[in-house]
């Protein structure tokens, strides 16, 4: 009896373990909602190398896998503007990152990251995820995709993914915003209420392996 007891305890540690994480078949692992996330560094359109651990200083942070082409990127850029508007003084501001294989859509290049940084006078960064490492460690899979941050200390955990709100095509039908709810109960330290949503938008475009 005790053997079966002691197999089944195994059994549960080894189910739990699988639910702990994911990976992809390449064996990397991908985060999952309260995973701590490591440090990264990506250029910005300004030339700059910006590290999550250069807001370490804040709350948090919403980052938001975005790219050019895409239109449905395109009908959430004001509201993404919005949303860092509201919450970079709060101590949640936006980082943008474009996870896409330039090849796939010229428009979707660093020039023309700059560019589109320039005209629509983006006030947070907006990085080239070059590699595909930063979208993949996330499992993005789509454009616009959101992942909340918040910092406990020097760590930046996983607290909501998916969608910036329910309306993909135009601000002026939203019902619900679930970035916004996710932030606002953060900011007054309750725990996040709908921590996942579907992403709607624009597949990444994955470099060949």
């Amino acid at each position: 009896m005790k053997a079966w007891i002691g197999l089944l305890a195994v059994l549960m540690i080894a189910v739990a373990a699988t639910f702990d994480s994911t990976s992809r078949s390449d064996g990397t692992k991908v985060y999952v909602l309260g995973d701590a996330v490591q440090d990264f560094k990506l250029k910005n359109v300004d030339g700059r190398m910006v590290s999550l651990s250069d807001y370490k200083n804040g709350k948090g942070v919403i980052m938001v896998f975005t790219t050019n082409h895409c239109p449905f990127s395109k009908a959430y850029e004001e509201r993404m503007m919005m949303l860092d508007r509201k919450y970079a003084a709060q101590g949640f501001p936006l980082i943008a990152i474009q996870p896409n294989d330039p090849s796939a859509y010229a428009e979707d290049s660093f020039e023309n990251m700059k560019m589109r940084a320039q005209e629509k006078n983006y006030s947070f960064p907006y990085l080239s995820d070059e590699t595909q490492a930063v979208a993949h460690a996330f499992g993005a899979n789509r454009t616009p995709e959101v992942f909340v941050l918040k910092r406990t200390g020097d760590r930046f955990t996983i607290e909501y993914t998916g969608a910036i709100d329910d309306s993909p095509q135009t601000a002026s039908t939203v019902k619900r915003r679930f970035v916004e709810e996710a932030v606002d109960n953060l900011l007054v330290g309750r725990p996040v209420v709908t921590t996942t949503t579907k992403a709607i938008g624009c597949a990444i475009k994955w470099k060949s392996m």
